[in-house]
């Protein structure tokens, strides 16, 4: 976020809730898919109010912010989609990470969010890094939301999330908002959820789509200078279009 700052671009990221400085209610049940899609729209529309949006969206970054897309597509400008996918229950076997990962998240204890970052990195990340990324989560009645995450991803057709999505994906299949794809080279969960976005997204054809070289699923901390030139060269080029154009 620095650079993009010191570019000039007003930079908005909200902690989820359950996450960081964010509520954390003790229920799981309190977290769901919808619950958290309408929680999002009420911080960035309902009260922020934001429009023309650039979204740059990441795992559930996508999940959520894809569906926000769909559901307002007047609101934003162009997307920036890295190591993320929009899931409907369709896909059949998720294969053996998701299993390891759906186990891991449900058994472990302690359960360390900066130990998955650290397992999802290909760079070494400092020790106050991690730090920060456990302190929202003292104890376990915090990690609620974070252990819930991957509950609410449909696996199946019948999955409560999975008809929205399906709706979602017949929006985005029409967009024609700029959409760019910035996954990394070592991505082993989502590397290659981009060849759907490229094929079916109309908004994503021609688009200077590139691959960020050394980053493992957690590029914004493997690469986050070079993303942060991606997102600005983006935006700029799309400007210079704008300018072109009138």
């Amino acid at each position: 976020m620095p650079p993009l700052v010191a570019a000039g671009h007003r930079c908005v990221a909200p902690d989820l809730v359950g996450f960081g400085r964010s509520d954390k209610p003790a229920s799981r049940f309190a977290y769901t898919y919808q619950s958290h899609v309408d929680w999002l729209r009420e911080t960035v529309f309902d009260r922020l109010d934001l429009r023309d949006v650039t979204m740059v969206c990441h795992d559930w970054g996508g999940l959520l912010g894809l569906r926000l897309l769909a559901e307002h597509p007047e609101r934003f400008r162009r997307v920036v989609a890295t190591n993320t996918l929009l899931h409907t229950g369709d896909q059949g076997d998720m294969g053996p990470f998701y299993t390891q990962w759906l186990q891991f998240s449900q058994r472990a204890h302690p359960f360390r969010p900066g130990q998955v970052v650290e397992t999802g990195t290909v760079t070494e990340v400092a020790p106050e890094v991690l730090a920060a990324y456990d302190a929202p989560f003292p104890d376990e009645s915090y990690l609620q939301g974070a252990r819930r995450f991957p509950l609410l991803i449909p696996i199946t057709p019948g999955d409560e999330a999975a008809e929205p999505n399906r709706r979602a994906w017949a929006v985005l299949e029409t967009l024609r908002i700029p959409f760019l794809c910035a996954f990394s080279d070592r991505d082993h969960v989502l590397g290659g959820a981009q060849q759907s976005f490229r094929e079916r997204v109309p908004g994503a054809q021609g688009q200077p789509h590139t691959t960020i070289r050394n980053a493992g699923h957690f590029v914004q901390e493997d690469q986050g200078p070079a993303l942060a030139t991606v997102i600005n060269d983006f935006i700029g080029a799309d400007c210079l279009c704008l300018v072109d154009v009138s």
